[in-house]
């Protein structure tokens, strides 16, 4: 005698025509697929919108799947995300070095995917699902050597509807949105299809289903009205300095004296332009990190330059310098330079990159490339935030890298800033993307703070951006320039300010709830196999 037990939730067996091999390669594929669309929404793209379909297919891919699988299928997707969007990690280094960066980062994706697979059975699922979404997030921007951010999906929506969502509850909020929204077209378009096919349509798995589309959607719209520019704390005139880079073949001390001869001499052109009336006089200038890779303090030839320029423009600037103190390691640092005073304040970068700017396990990582020690003397991290009151105006500093960090552009605003300098060097990376990718953040960061975000960079793209997050001047690659624009400062603070690490955390407990639902319902299910089959037994 024999028995079946079956439920309602068990996936049925997918059909698909063509060769075995076909067949088992169509999830693979799909996993892999809907990474490289999430690659591609990204910028210099403006196809933030491809990041629906994406989230649509990997819903798909992952419904009602087994752990193990769904963690490869997973992989696949990390793989197929980043490997593309990470590319240019090794421009000047190799494939190695990008290689095993995006080994280790689509572990995080992989493991999301498993608690996506786990809780795609439940009512409501996308909603589960996209929580823990935004857990692979968390911890990818945490671990391992303080996180690496980049690739947030929040990232690639600078120009989408959900934008507004940012100034409610920043980064993690609308990759939310995003992510629920793609898994949510899925869910519809599944309840559709098993209407066609059974004519029974359950009306509120259904109408659970299209409200994880409208709803985020309608939240973006009821978010419009946070975005502001409206200048609360009166105007500031800024520029930003873009000197560039030299020709490639120089010695390394060539280079680093070129870079900071461009800049002084950029910030010199303006100041003639000043003069002649070509442009307006600014309040302050900012150059970008690492415009002064010699340190103005031990090497008076490079202060001497510094101050003859900052003399030409008579205003506070900022200015980008590796210091080097006598031991311990070096210093990433933005200086405050006055006319008059020279150099007066500092801020030392709090979220220094590995294996770029210090080498974690160095012996270790040396038996794969010996590349580790071109960066010969580790750099350390800085621990005050950095707001500098610059002739009158309150600005936050947030070096480079550091615009993937929540924390970082949010403690500035918290401390006072009334507008935001992300200055940066991207010159090592060539014309890869990197360059697009790291200006769409600080265009989220903008709306996420209000505040108007001013990038100056050594090579390119410089910008200037509105607190809504459009760009209202932006220079081209490798060409020396300078920026002048007047922005609205502002103090008033968002919701996602105001709310700081709370939205997070929220989602995270969402996901949670929802794997611990899935777990409780499969041991449920496992005791009543066991029961049914104990009750076989005994007929």
């Amino acid at each position: 005698m024999s028995a079946t037990v079956t439920s309602v939730d068990t996936p049925q067996p997918a059909t698909a025509a063509g060769h075995p091999l076909l067949r088992r390669s169509v999830r693979p594929g799909a996993a892999a697929l809907s990474g490289v669309m999430l690659f591609l929404s990204f910028p210099p793209r403006p196809l933030w919108w491809l990041a629906l379909p994406a989230f649509a297919l990997l819903g798909w891919t992952l419904y009602g799947r087994r752990l193990r699988p769904a963690f490869g299928l997973g992989y696949l997707t990390g793989l197929g995300f980043l490997l593309p969007l990470l590319v240019w990690t090794g421009e000047e280094v190799g494939a190695l070095p990008w290689v095993a960066l995006t080994a280790a980062e689509a572990v995080f994706v992989a493991l999301a995917c498993m608690g996506i697979a786990a809780v795609s059975r439940l009512p409501l699922w996308p909603v589960w699902a996209a929580g823990v979404w935004i857990v692979g997030e968390a911890a990818r921007a945490r671990m391992p050597f303080g996180g690496f951010p980049w690739g947030k999906i929040a990232f690639g929506q600078a120009d989408s509807v959900f934008l507004p969502l940012a100034a409610v509850g920043g980064t993690p909020l609308l990759s939310f949105a995003v992510v629920l929204c793609g898994f949510g077209l899925y869910e519809t378009a599944r309840r559709v299809h098993a209407y066609r096919r059974t004519g029974e349509l359950p009306r509120g798995a259904a109408l659970a289903a299209v409200l994880t589309v409208l709803v985020p959607v309608a939240g973006s719209l009821a978010a419009l009205p946070l975005i502001d520019d409206t200048a609360e704390d009166g105007t500031a005139t800024v520029a930003a300095i873009q000197g560039n880079v030299p020709r490639l073949g120089l010695d390394f001390n060539s280079q680093r004296r070129a870079v900071l001869d461009n800049h002084a001499r950029r910030t010199q052109q303006l100041a003639a332009d000043v003069t002649a009336g070509k442009v307006a006089k600014p309040d302050f200038v900012l150059w970008p990190e690492n415009s002064s890779d010699l340190d103005p303090y031990r090497n008076p030839d490079a202060k001497l330059v510094i101050d003859r320029a900052v003399n030409a423009i008579g205003v506070p600037t900022v200015v980008g310098a590796v210091v080097t103190p006598d031991t311990g390691k070096l210093r990433n640092t933005l200086i405050e330079w006055d006319p008059v005073g020279g150099p007066v304040n500092t801020y030392d970068k709090r979220h220094v990159q590995p294996f770029g700017e210090y080498i974690p396990m160095r012996s270790f990582v040396r038996l794969f490339s010996a590349d580790v020690d071109r960066v010969r003397r580790d750099f350390g991290p800085g621990h005050k935030v950095g707001v500098f009151d610059l002739a009158g105006t309150r600005v936050g500093l947030v070096t480079c890298f550091e615009a993937a960090f929540d924390d970082a552009a949010r403690d500035t605003v918290t401390h006072g800033a009334q507008l935001i300098s992300v200055p940066s060097n991207n010159a090592t990376f060539g014309r890869s993307e990197m360059t697009y990718q790291q200006l769409a953040m600080s265009r989220v960061r903008a709306v996420e703070h209000g505040r108007s975000v001013v990038v100056p960079v050594t090579s390119g793209v410089s910008a200037v951006i509105m607190p809504d997050g459009k760009i209202v001047q932006k220079t081209e690659m490798f060409t020396p320039d300078a920026l002048v624009a007047k922005v609205p400062l502002r103090s008033s603070l968002t919701p996602a300010t105001r709310l700081g690490t709370w939205p997070e955390r929220i989602l995270v407990l969402v996901a949670a709830g929802g794997v611990g639902w899935a777990v409780a319902r499969a041991a449920r299910a496992r005791r009543l196999r066991k029961a049914g089959q104990g009750t076989v037994d005994a007929g």
